[in-house]
């Protein structure tokens, strides 16, 4: 796991200086080695990596890293490299490491852009060709590594954090006030965009192309999860599914187990981390290592969950319980780890359990993508609840009904007014009955700030971007309402909100997080399934329960489904009022973009007890230390 850099600039104004700068800056990615290439040609070009040494921690895996007229940056893992390896072999080809990323570059030497179809695992790849003259991006495909690049005037940057671009004095940090808007809804900025104008996050499964001598780029796709639910739907007995899925997640957690330093295991208790620490303690041949964060508000607490689970594996567990102050340590720190606004407070949690493994390892295994693959999140169901619900009603009604609603104030009705964060349910509803499928009322569903509130939110106007979460219509009539939001929800929520939090949490310590139920595998053959076989009527995640129950009794499993959070409802009148008084403060909330007043009547209501969702204030909070942070420099 490392951090990577680059420039190209047609005007020649960058130089080496910068090229470290942008590259020792995200110091945290890679602390074991550094490496730097600058040329001087028709365009100044620099390639700069950060090494956290994972696969042959000898200088053979040293990068940037050259072959013939290719030269290599790269971030991640490709858990099949020695396959790939023994191929090229055949080939002729001779290696003098044992790294992956040799591989890598041999690989593209051989077979071009079309190597990447054989990668197995996670990557951010950037391969400059000193023949063509081109430099290609390439990101995994569920986005597990993040990738960003900024085009503007002759200038092109890329790299693993927007924080590089930073040390680039030709970058502009003009705010894009619909990607602002995004983020209000969501949390998080939604793939293709980013916080600034001119940068874009390279979609997941996607290459970039730069042309150096035109200076133009191109973009195309080689993967979409889309394309495997789109496929028919497999006619198979659910137990042989079951027992090809169980299959299939061997072969992927062992794969995730392949490194040169210690590795471990988030273990929370859930059915996902406990699937991953089961079959692994069952089937890798050694004892596990696990870790878990408690904390001693009951109602955010997993450890005794987890401790309950790992006894009964016989694995290896480190448990720690932290204290509020330990957890509001992290605060500050947010917006430097997340550089651009990020929304969700179970960042952390991730964080403090990043701590605790980095202690005594150097990798740890997650257990995301559970809930997306096989369907594990209430907000399914409700989604298809109330489409369903709404689908009822004669459709020339939706719109008149959807008005009144955002007409009405529910706030003044006496039943009513009382009840928790009545206003913004209110217009949330007016949103869903608009939607003309589940996926729709999902996307409605996911709304923290729905599109009327981020206008009264925003002081600028701003325009409402298309994001994946409107790509419905590419999905075809052999999924039902179910599968469509779980594949819809694999190319939004997964990448850009929990893989791009646990990949900030754990490189903030230099921790090497991996995401075992992100094989492309598993995620191809889960797409292929009938719904019912992940979520029915009686439950979710069904058929990778039934594997787990191989591995650990119902018993032990069976509880609650559990956010991974914490309690900022009781921070907020506490210990965060102090927050509140910095950054909610006329003249800076002005200068954010936001509209004042109608963020000083949110802090009133709720500091005067009236119910309203919390997580909306700590929205605003996250972006007014971001501001604050980067835009104050």
């Amino acid at each position: 796991m490392c951090g990577i850099v680059g420039f190209i600039d047609k005007k020649k104004q960058q130089n080496k200086t910068i090229l470290n700068k942008m590259t020792d800056v995200i110091h945290h990615r890679g602390p074991d080695d550094s490496g730097y290439s600058f040329y001087e040609e028709s365009s100044h070009i620099g390639l700069g990596h950060r090494r956290l040494s994972i696969l042959d921690l000898s200088s053979h895996g040293h990068q940037p890293m050259a072959f013939d007229k290719l030269e290599i940056v790269y971030n991640g893992e490709v858990y099949n490299f020695k396959e790939i390896r023994t191929e090229l072999e055949a080939e002729g080809y001779t290696f003098e490491s044992d790294s992956d990323t040799e591989v890598i570059l041999k690989a593209y030497h051989k077979w071009g852009i079309k190597a990447v179809d054989r990668f197995n695992g996670m990557f951010a790849i950037a391969i400059y060709d000193k023949m063509q003259q081109t430099i290609t991006l390439i990101r995994d495909r569920s986005g597990i590594k993040p990738f960003y690049y900024y085009f503007k005037d002759g200038l092109f940057l890329f790299g693993s954090e927007l924080k590089s671009f930073h040390e680039c004095p030709d970058f502009e940090k003009e705010i894009d006030f619909n990607a602002l808007a995004q983020y209000f809804h969501y949390g998080y900025i939604p793939q293709p965009y980013s916080i600034f104008k001119h940068t874009h996050k390279l979609e997941a499964g996607h290459y970039l192309t730069f042309n150096i001598q035109h200076s133009t780029l191109n973009i195309q796709k080689y993967w979409d999860v889309k394309d495997f639910y789109n496929l028919p739907k497999k006619n198979i007995a659910y137990e042989d599914a079951k027992e090809e899925m169980e299959q299939l997640l061997i072969s992927a957690f062992n794969y995730r187990m392949v490194a040169d330093v210690p590795v471990g295991v988030f273990l929370s208790g859930g059915y996902d981390s406990s699937a991953v620490a089961a079959l692994l303690q069952k089937h890798s041949g050694q004892t596990i290592k696990t870790f878990s964060i408690g904390f001693h508000e009951e109602g955010y607490n997993e450890a005794h969950h987890a401790k309950k689970v790992a006894e009964y594996l016989g694995t290896e567990h480190t448990e720690y319980y932290c204290t509020q102050k330990e957890a509001l340590e992290i605060l500050p720190k947010l917006p430097e780890m997340y550089d651009e606004p990020f929304g969700d407070s179970s960042a952390i949690p991730t964080t403090l359990v990043s701590k605790l493994a980095k202690q005594d390892v150097t990798v740890a295994l997650s257990a995301d993508a559970g809930d997306e693959i096989f369907g594990g999140y209430g907000k399914y169901r409700t989604s298809l609840k109330y489409y369903n619900f709404f689908s009822k009603f004669p459709s020339f009604l939706h719109t008149p009904m959807s008005m009144l609603l955002n007409t009405v104030n529910p706030t003044k009705l006496p039943v009513l007014k009382k009840m928790y964060n009545i206003d913004s349910r209110f217009k949330k509803m007016a949103d869903i009955l608009q939607a003309n499928s589940a996926v729709a009322a999902m996307k409605y569903t996911s709304h923290m700030f729905t599109h009327h509130e981020v206008k009264k939110l925003l002081n600028v106007d701003f325009e409402e971007y298309e994001t994946l979460f409107d790509t419905n219509d590419m999905l075809n009539d052999t999924n039902d309402e179910a599968n469509r939001m779980f594949a819809i929800d694999y190319q939004t929520y997964l990448p850009d909100d929990i893989l791009t939090k646990v990949d900030r949490a754990t490189m903030s310590v230099s921790l090497e997080g991996r995401e075992p139920l992100l094989d492309y595998r598993i995620v191809e053959y889960a797409a292929q399934l009938p719904s019912h076989f992940k979520m029915d009527a009686t439950g979710n995640k069904i058929i990778l329960k039934d594997i787990v129950h191989k591995y650990i009794p119902k018993e032990i499993m069976d509880r609650p489904k559990m956010g991974f959070g914490v309690p900022i409802s009781e921070w907020f009148r506490d210990e965060l009022k102090v927050y509140f008084e910095h950054y909610f403060e006329t003249t800076k909330l002005k200068k954010a973009g936001l509209n004042a007043e109608e963020v000083l009547r949110l802090k009133f209501e709720y500091l005067n007890g009236q119910e309203i969702n919390t997580r909306r204030l700590w929205f605003i909070l996250m972006y007014m230390m971001w501001h604050e942070r980067w835009m104050n420099k």
